[in-house]
């Protein structure tokens, strides 16, 4: 079945449609939710409540749009609602998660540095900027699906994306180093 499928099954009352829509997707919501929040625990709170959401508000679900990308728009909605809610910022943990990297680093303990660096300095932007440039610096959409993710205009996604780029560069500069170019 389709997600389209799954979902009309779930509003029809299939109860274990909803749960096989979610085991497509899981894992790709909780990047979404983890790369928002500012820590495992309220990424954790915050996928739920979104898929909660999603759960009850799946009768209103448009067809013009891909299951996937209305799913993301509400994980990514939510983790917003939680910053706003939260206001306090927790610290970053050391690493996102417990996968190791394939590739063998030039300098492990320096690239480590690096990604702390630039894991800090992406936590220091406001939470729509934040959200905004992860979703095309960093999962690579395009403006136009980050836009319609986020449930902004297009523009709104360059503006957000170009403040967060341009205080990005005074953060990280002192990664310029010669021994940091490639």
């Amino acid at each position: 079945m389709s997600d389209a499928e799954l979902l009309a099954a779930h509003v029809a009352g299939d109860r274990h449609a909803f749960s096989a829509l979610l085991a497509r997707h899981h894992d790709h919501l909780w990047q979404v939710a983890r790369r928002t929040s500012y820590s495992n625990e309220d990424a954790a709170d915050a996928l739920q409540e979104a898929l909660l959401s999603a759960h009850r508000r799946a009768s209103g679900f448009r067809e013009d749009a891909a299951v996937r990308s209305w799913l993301h728009s509400i994980v990514v909605n939510a983790c917003l609602d939680r910053i706003r809610r939260n206001r306090v910022r927790v610290t970053v943990p050391l690493f996102e998660d417990d996968s190791h990297d394939l590739r063998t680093p030039r300098d492990p303990i320096h690239d480590t540095e690096i990604a702390l660096d630039i894991e800090s300095a992406l936590f220091t932007l406001p939470p729509d900027q934040r959200a905004a440039v992860v979703a095309v610096d960093v999962e690579g959409f395009s403006v136009r699906e980050a836009a319609q993710r986020l449930g902004v205009p297009e523009g709104t996604v360059k503006s957000r994306c170009a403040r967060a780029r341009s205080r990005l560069a005074v953060l990280l500069d002192d990664l310029r180093s010669e021994g940091n170019r490639s």
